[in-house]
């Protein structure tokens, strides 16, 4: 090649598996000279062991090796959903056995005997392109949860300034703290994409409240095969997943007492194991955890440890409420409804000056989760080209608002109400496209009752 390939930092971390001593050290060299971080594993049994102390970038896997056969690995790094690049070896006998690998899950093969260069190049392209996936990811993450997408007012531009330098440190735990709806997700990827590793490193969120407190610890920390009854294999922790990325633990101020224990052990020692294990794993990432709950008060009230409070307290960041944010109400409010114009092919593009008035003056309890919604109903429900008073909701437009709308009459014949509810909920799923969540906030609904209405009425299709 005229060109030598070298990778760019950070080194990536390859895992070459293979029984044939001599191409594992020829590829340990050709890869170590390109700039990565190389080690070897010659069975099956090595290899596993080598993934459970570390998660590699690569794993370059011969199919044919002296305990079984490599496809069950293949199997297995797949399963978990992981972004493992693989790239698969084989003798040219043996081809249909690497094309099922690549069905499975594999980037590419490589038959024997191969170039080294032309293995190089084929493996530089797969880490390539498991970085884009993984900005693809972090992108659509975003996108979905869109809070602070702007920093208008003064406070906003300090916090963010804050996790800037936060996320160049060598902090290993942040503490999100503000009232629900503030943003502390998006808090966290900012931060995230801030540190050293930037978009390029796994970022790991676990929701401490959606998953059941009897799985937690096995979702979390992984469990070997046989720890409990449903352990059918043994299965990495989430803990496991984020290397050199970060491990968002969002509603920490929920855990229950077994886990807040264990959370203090993996912070401090920054090793934890799996559920029925005896290995030490190590945590090699940054831990964010959130909260909007006030944890002095839950550790005065015995909910919460003090010992896990201030270890989590080390670097406390306070995300400030939107009505002490007032400057980014309206481009706040532009930003969202430019989205829903592009999602439903709403007409409106803009405010009346009253509405805008209207939503600074609003205290917004609900933050930035609420303003989203109310610009979601309004984009929904505005007839023109503009969104004003009557078409956000009654607290927001208050007393005004709902004298402008227009007012129902109830005609002389009276009304079949079971076949108005019927047409409302028709209209509101045709508006948002069958979306669900979107027609219940646009009736003023939860999911539970317009999932309920919805099946009497029979609108499943």
């Amino acid at each position: 090649m005229d060109d030598p390939i070298h990778f760019p930092p950070p080194p990536p971390r390859i895992l070459v598996v293979d029984d044939e001593r001599m191409i594992r050290w020829s590829l340990r060299a050709c890869f170590e000279e390109a700039g990565a971080e190389v080690e070897e594993a010659a069975s099956l049994a090595e290899a596993r062991e080598r993934l459970e102390e570390r998660w590699p970038s690569l794993l370059i896997l011969d199919l044919k090796l002296p305990d079984g056969d490599g496809m069950d690995l293949l199997r297995e790094v797949t399963a978990e959903g992981s972004d493992l690049a693989v790239l698969v070896i084989t003798a040219y006998g043996s081809l249909r056995g690497a094309v099922e690998a690549v069905r499975r899950g594999a980037y590419d093969y490589v038959a024997k005997p191969f170039e080294l260069d032309d293995l190089l190049l084929t493996a530089k392209r797969a880490l390539e392109q498991r970085d884009l996936r993984r900005l693809a990811d972090l992108r659509a993450r975003q996108d979905g949860d869109d809070l602070w997408p702007v920093a208008e007012a003064p406070v906003t531009r300090k916090v963010m300034e804050l996790l800037r330098r936060i996320g160049g440190s060598g902090a290993t735990t942040v503490l999100l703290t503000g009232e629900s709806g503030v943003g502390k997700g998006l808090a966290a990827r900012y931060l995230h994409a801030a540190s050293s590793g930037g978009s390029e490193a796994p970022f790991i969120p676990v929701s401490c409240t959606s998953i059941p407190e009897n799985l937690l610890e096995s979702e979390l920390f992984g469990h070997e095969k046989g720890a409990f009854t449903d352990a059918k294999e043994s299965k990495r922790g989430l803990a496991e997943l984020p290397w050199g990325g970060t491990l968002f633990l969002d509603e920490v101020g929920d855990l229950p007492p077994g886990i807040q224990a264990k959370l203090l052990t993996l912070l401090e020692d920054r090793q934890f194991r799996r559920v029925g294990g005896t290995r030490q794993l190590r945590l090699e990432a940054r831990v964010v955890a959130a909260t909007n709950r006030n944890l002095e008060e839950e550790v005065a009230a015995g909910r919460f440890r003090a010992d896990l409070f201030y270890r989590l307290k080390v670097v406390p960041v306070e995300i400030p409420p939107l009505r002490q944010r007032l400057e980014d109400i309206l481009p706040l409010a532009e930003h969202f409804l430019g989205q829903f114009r592009r999602e439903f092919g709403v007409a409106a593009a803009g405010f009346t000056a009253e509405a805008e008035q209207a939503m600074q003056a609003y205290p917004w309890p609900g933050n930035v989760r609420e303003l989203r919604n109310a610009v979601e109903r309004a984009a929904l429900l505005a007839g023109g080209e503009r969104i004003g008073l009557e078409d956000l909701p009654t607290e927001v437009g208050g007393a005004e608002g709902r004298r402008r709308s227009a007012p129902l009459e109830l005609p002389a014949e009276g009304v079949d109400l079971q076949a108005l509810e019927r047409s409302w909920v028709e209209e509101a799923l045709r508006r948002t496209g069958g979306n669900r969540s979107r027609a219940a906030r646009l009736l003023g609904m939860n999911r539970d009752q317009i999932r309920y209405r919805i099946e009497k009425y029979g609108l499943d299709g």
